[in-house]
């Protein structure tokens, strides 16, 4: 195998985060799910947004927040992600290559506007998305350069990419081709409604060995295997899928490999100010202590420590340096 480029590419939709602060009686004359993702179509993202108060606006995508998470922890990263060639596509190109991201995908010149997520964070944490896909349903195959795929130790992907048409077969084709170059595919479920849309797919994704790694929260691991036993949808994702993580929010996480399940608890937080990007980041810890061969509890704890700081202020990316952080925890870097 050769060595590789980046050791983490990751394939999503790129979206723009709009995030205001709201409350239950928001969420509940909007129609909205708590807790969930939605897709809405333009007409809706306008109404949202006249009814929200003031909002503050940030480059999201939930592959994209992961990847940026790693950077952030001192791996190599790339992403691929469709955005259109306006205002908010070029803010968020010259976001993700700030955070030392390498990130070529072509804009498109036409078609829908670059994809925006609104996103309601009631007073307990908990975030409510509202995700306008725009230019990011036209991310295609054509976008999917294999020299780049076979040069990524692990490449990425998110459960949210099954949304748009298109963006499956390019899913499908950088799994294929990484696998060829003896690379390793994760997944992220991303969404238990997410999980409820594509459950059969998912599982054949697993099952045949498109994906060896898979990230899941409990929801969408309840919603995976219907089943509201834990122990029984662990044992199952154990049997799926060479390695299998699942979060436990205030529990930490569980890693369960052919090795068996390994706990790892969560880390200490002050102050729980906003959910959006905790899995994102858990996974950009954990997949770094993969690629730096820490083992599965170490790659938990800097998964741990990654949500951990993401949660405590609003936004979905980290404000401060995971790699010193990690490094005051006596965490590998």
């Amino acid at each position: 195998m050769a060595d590789a480029k980046y050791d983490v590419l990751g394939i999503g939709n790129a979206i723009f985060d709009v995030l205001v602060r709201t409350d239950e009686k928001f969420l509940a004359d909007h129609g909205m799910t708590k807790g969930g993702m939605a897709l809405i179509d333009e007409a809706r993202a306008a109404s949202i947004y006249r009814d929200m108060g003031p909002a503050t606006e940030m480059s999201g995508g939930s592959a994209a927040n992961t990847i940026v998470g790693i950077a952030n922890l001192g791996a190599r990263a790339a992403y691929v992600g469709k955005v259109k060639d306006d205002q908010i596509g070029k803010l968020y190109a010259h976001d993700i290559r700030a955070a030392g991201v390498a990130y070529d995908t072509k804009p498109a010149s036409g078609g829908p506007a670059t994809g925006c997520s609104y996103i309601l964070v009631t007073p307990d944490g908990e975030r409510t998305m509202n995700t306008y896909l725009g230019a990011a349903q036209d991310l295609t195959v054509a976008d999917i350069d294999p020299a780049q795929i076979e040069a990524s130790r692990i490449v990425y992907l998110e459960g949210y990419l099954w949304d748009p048409k298109n963006a499956k077969e390019a899913f499908v084709k950088a799994a294929t081709i990484a696998h060829g170059a003896g690379r390793q595919v994760a997944l992220t479920l991303s969404d238990s409604f997410c999980v409820d849309r594509y459950r059969d797919e998912f599982l054949e994704l697993m099952r045949n060995g498109t994906v060896d790694l898979i990230f899941a929260n409990e929801s969408e691991l309840h919603s995976l295997y219907q089943t509201a036993d834990f122990d029984t949808a662990l044992k199952q994702l154990s049997a799926d899928t060479k390695l299998g993580v699942v979060t436990r929010s205030e529990k930490g996480c569980v890693v369960a490999s052919k090795d068996g399940v390994v706990a790892v608890p969560a880390f200490p937080i002050r102050e729980m100010v906003d959910t959006t990007g905790a899995g994102d980041l858990f996974a950009a810890g954990f997949l770094f202590g993969l690629v730096r061969n820490a083992g599965h509890e170490n790659a938990g704890r800097l998964g741990g420590l990654a949500a951990a700081e993401v949660i405590q202020h609003i936004g979905a990316r980290p404000q401060v340096s995971l790699k010193e952080l990690a490094q005051q925890n006596g965490l590998p870097t």
